[in-house]
């Protein structure tokens, strides 16, 4: 089981919200209003961990070890929305979310194949990485760009952490597996094709409340997130590509196999699905 040597290595480098955020290095002429709504929205998206969780456990019943963990993943994602709603209340108070506009956010997701829900949320943590160390330097004010630093960090390990359940899902289920993390991973890796970012909060995962079966539309502000995101953080080109980097180098980790391209990681994806789905008309011993 990975549960046991992960909590112990996530709770070794746990940071504390009283002694380890500098909250007297505040200074209220760095903040603007514009920063603070931004804040508040971040609040609220990471308030979403709550219905990623059920998710998750509903969807990986059969795997108890991936279930447990879950405890240790929540409780730090929820951890994110505490500091940053606390964030708030010492310094815009008018702006704390109220506890509608955090339950609008918890609705069920569609049932998904738990492999490719895994791969999608181990590139949503390195893009909510860099998206957080964007967002440390283009906030002015001390106390929220350490917040940021903090917060980056942790979606790192997290990252790190799934990737440890990605290497025992490639052991135990093979192509499976592979050909699961390499389709997902080809949809992460070209956000610069698509005209909304690719993250699992901005992605549709309730069929039946289309078009508002996104975190992101359910959202105080639903335009929020595109325009953090390409007028205020100014994610561009340059920090773009180094996520596509992350995800293209964790992939070739993992499967053993150099994919210095999104084209190179899709030809994989055909290469092995092809393995795991024979042709139409061929014989199978199932």
């Amino acid at each position: 089981m990975l549960y046991p040597e992960l909590f112990k290595q996530l709770e070794a480098v746990r940071w504390n919200m009283d002694s380890d955020i500098p909250w007297d290095k505040f200074d209220a002429s760095l903040l603007t209003d514009e920063q603070a709504q931004t804040i508040k929205m971040n609040a609220i998206t990471e308030w979403s961990a709550l219905p990623a969780t059920e998710m998750f456990l509903r969807d990986n019943r059969e795997d108890s070890d991936f279930s447990a963990f879950m405890s240790v993943w929540f409780f730090e994602e929820q951890k994110h929305s505490l500091v940053l709603m606390e964030y708030l209340k010492r310094f815009r108070p008018d702006l704390v979310p109220t506890e509608e506009e955090l339950h609008e956010v918890r609705f069920d997701f569609d049932p998904a194949p738990a492999l490719e829900t895994l791969m999608l949320h181990f590139c949503g943590e390195i893009r909510l990485n860099h998206w957080y160390r964007r967002a440390a330097e283009w906030h002015t004010e001390p106390v929220i760009k350490a917040i940021y630093e903090t917060l980056s960090r942790d979606e790192a390990r997290h990252g790190g952490a799934y990737l440890r359940y990605m290497k025992r899902a490639m052991a135990k289920f093979g192509d499976e597996a592979r050909a699961a993390f390499a389709k997902v991973g080809v949809l992460m890796a070209s956000a610069r094709r698509t005209a909304q970012a690719l993250h699992p909060t901005n992605l549709h995962v309730n069929a039946k409340l289309f078009p508002r079966d996104t975190i992101q539309s359910r959202l105080p502000d639903p335009e929020w997130l595109e325009r953090w995101l390409d007028k205020q953080i100014q994610f561009d080109s340059v920090w773009e590509n180094k996520v596509v980097e992350r995800i293209l180098h964790n992939m070739s980790l993992l499967m053993d196999r150099s994919f210095a391209t999104v084209q190179e990681l899709n030809r994989f994806r055909k290469e092995v699905t092809a393995r795991v789905v024979p042709p139409a008309g061929t014989a199978s011993a199932a």
